[in-house]
């Protein structure tokens, strides 16, 4: 190589290595955390679909979660898909999740065939609207014995409809159920499920709730978490007797909340913390202030974390 073309491959090199380090700074800049809020928070305000979306702008949330059974009912109330996509664009929103309840995971054939088609309707409503996740919770099978092998298969069905709609199954614990409500339940089900697409929605509370505590969180593994759940909970009543009334704004209760956003930060990338309270005492005083209220709480502790 001579001595000009070797100046011209270490300009080419350095013009790289500006290029990468350019890059690595860039997704350093990015949020840790994005806020969410969760139409759970202010349900017990009834205020309908589309005041529920203009109260989490208000308050300064940039994304929600979505209940499916509220957005059907806007919907039948003549609106379309194409509007309300529109409308929540123009409030400066994105639907990050919607809330589901479709039976997927049962045992019994005809209901989880019923189901699944349940599920591909809502999947490519979701879609229209501009919702990029929907949750799967173990509706249906709180009682009773669950394979989880079955569970994995079902799941990767589920993984598959996601595919195609562009809304994305996250398995969700539920910490009161009998199945699907430890960590270790979920983390089988999602690895045995075969597809790295799997994704965990996972929640302060339940994760107390169902007895996997939070320090194994970190175990879970950065890709599995996109949105996480946020909340509080008392110490007193005990968790044998807690309920999801019992919630409290993040930072009110004694959940170790700094080692929770520690364990699912992902450097480089932003997480979704989304409020999901079902206070009544929440639900008695006016809407926007609760919903100001959770995001100030919640900001306040994540800000702390670097």
């Amino acid at each position: 190589m001579n001595r000009r073309n070797a100046i011209t491959a270490l300009a080419a090199g350095l013009g790289s290595s500006s290029i990468i380090r350019t890059d690595m700074k860039d997704q350093s800049k990015k949020p840790l955390f994005r806020y969410s809020l969760n139409m759970s928070t202010i349900a017990g305000q009834k205020l309908g679909f589309r005041k529920e979306l203009e109260i989490a702008a208000k308050a300064g949330f940039s994304a929600v979660e979505i209940w499916i059974s509220s957005l059907q009912t806007y919907l039948k109330a003549g609106n379309t898909a194409q509007q309300t996509a529109r409308m929540i664009a123009d409030l400066g929103l994105t639907v990050e999740n919607a809330i589901g309840f479709a039976q997927w995971v049962v045992n019994d054939d005809a209901k989880r065939k019923a189901s699944m088609s349940q599920m591909q309707e809502e999947m490519d409503l979701l879609r229209e609207v501009g919702c990029r996740r929907v949750a799967c919770p173990p509706i249906g099978a709180t009682e009773g014995e669950l394979d989880l092998k079955a569970a994995a298969e079902r799941y990767a069905r589920l993984l598959e409809m996601g595919k195609k709609t562009g809304v994305h199954p996250q398995l969700e614990l539920w910490g009161f159920s009998r199945n699907l409500s430890t960590l270790s339940d979920v983390m089988y089900v999602a690895i045995a499920s075969g597809d790295p697409d799997a994704r965990l929605l996972l929640d302060v509370y339940h994760l107390y709730k169902g007895g996997s505590g939070h320090e194994l969180l970190s175990f879970v593994g950065k890709p599995l978490i996109e949105i996480f759940h946020m909340n509080d909970y008392p110490a007193s009543p005990e968790r044998a007797k807690i309920v999801d009334a019992d919630r409290v704004f993040t930072g009110d209760g004694i959940a170790p909340i700094t080692k929770v956003l520690e364990a699912i930060k992902k450097p480089g990338e932003t997480v979704v913390l989304s409020l999901e309270l079902f206070n009544k005492t929440y639900y008695a005083q006016d809407a926007l202030q609760v919903a100001k209220t959770g995001l100030q709480k919640m900001k306040a502790l994540a800000d702390k974390i670097v």
